[in-house]
C-alpha cells in the first residue's frame, strides 16, 4: 500500500510540473521588436499575434516564456515549449534538432554604426570589432565571413547596441526591422545602406510533431493570404 501511495504521489508531482493540456507554450527572446518585446509587463509583437491565432485554432491558452535566444531550440527540442519564435531563420544545423514551419517573413542583415562615422570605412568589416547576438544568423554570418574581425557575442542584441554606444565595438550586425526600430529611437546611430544577406523567418516545433506543425503552417498560410502578417508588422513598427 505504501509503495502504491508513493507511486501515486510521484505521478501527481510529475504531471504538475509539465505543460498543461489546455496550454500552448511559446518560447521566445522578448527583446526583438517588433516581433516580440515588452510593453509594460506584457510581451507583445508580430510573433505573439501569430501565436495567438495558432492557440485559438487549437482551442488552447497561449503561454509565453522569455529566455535567451540561444536557449530557444533546446526548450522546444526538450518539450519544455511547444513552439519557438524570435526571428528564427532556417539552417541545416537547427533543422537537425527541430522542425521548421513555412516562412512568414523575409529579413535582411544590416550594419549599424555611429552617426558620425563614415560609411565607406565599413566596406570591409574584416578589421572591425563587431557585436552580434549569440546564436543568431548574424553571429553565423559574421563568424563565417570575417575571420580577422574581433567578434563580441551578447545574449541580448540590445547589449550589443550598448557596446556600440560605449565604443566597445565599431558596429553591430543584426536584422533590419529591429535595427530600424533602434535607429529610430537613437539619433546617434545609423544603418549603412548595404544589405549583407537575406533570411526567412519561421517558427519551430519539436521534431516529429507533425500534427502541431500542420496547424502552425495552416494558420501562417491563412494569415499571409489575408494580409494579416503585413498588418501586424505595420502596427508594431508605427
Amino acid at each position: 500500500m505504501k509503495k502504491i501511495l508513493i507511486l501515486f504521489m510521484t505521478i501527481i508531482l510529475l504531471c504538475g510540473c509539465g505543460k498543461k493540456e489546455n496550454e500552448l507554450v511559446m518560447v521566445t527572446e522578448a527583446g526583438f521588436a517588433p516581433f516580440e518585446y515588452y510593453e509594460d509587463s506584457n510581451i507583445v509583437g508580430v510573433d505573439v499575434e501569430i501565436a495567438k491565432e495558432i492557440a485559438k485554432k487549437l482551442n488552447k491558452k497561449l503561454v509565453i516564456k522569455d529566455v535567451a535566444f540561444d536557449s530557444i531550440i533546446n526548450e522546444v527540442k526538450s518539450g519544455k515549449a511547444d513552439i519557438g519564435a524570435a526571428g528564427i531563420s532556417y539552417s541545416a544545423e537547427r533543422a537537425k534538432q527541430v522542425d521548421f514551419s513555412k516562412d512568414y517573413f523575409v529579413s535582411n542583415q544590416v550594419i549599424i554604426i555611429k552617426s558620425d562615422k563614415n560609411e565607406n570605412d565599413y566596406n570591409n568589416l574584416d578589421d572591425k570589432r563587431i557585436a552580434v547576438q549569440l546564436g543568431s544568423t548574424s553571429d553565423t554570418y559574421v563568424t563565417k565571413n570575417y575571420k580577422n574581425a574581433t567578434i563580441t557575442r551578447q545574449k541580448k542584441y540590445l547589449s550589443a547596441i550598448e557596446d556600440l554606444k560605449n565604443d566597445k565595438v565599431d558596429c553591430v550586425v543584426m536584422d533590419e526591422l529591429p535595427a530600424k526600430q533602434i535607429v529610430k529611437n537613437n539619433n546617434n546611430l545609423k544603418i549603412i545602406n548595404r544589405v549583407l544577406s537575406s533570411e526567412n523567418y519561421g517558427m519551430v516545433v519539436k521534431k516529429g510533431n507533425d500534427e502541431l506543425l500542420s496547424v502552425v503552417n495552416e494558420v501562417i498560410t491563412k494569415l499571409i493570404d489575408e494580409g494579416k502578417i503585413d498588418e501586424y508588422v505595420i502596427n508594431y513598427t508605427k
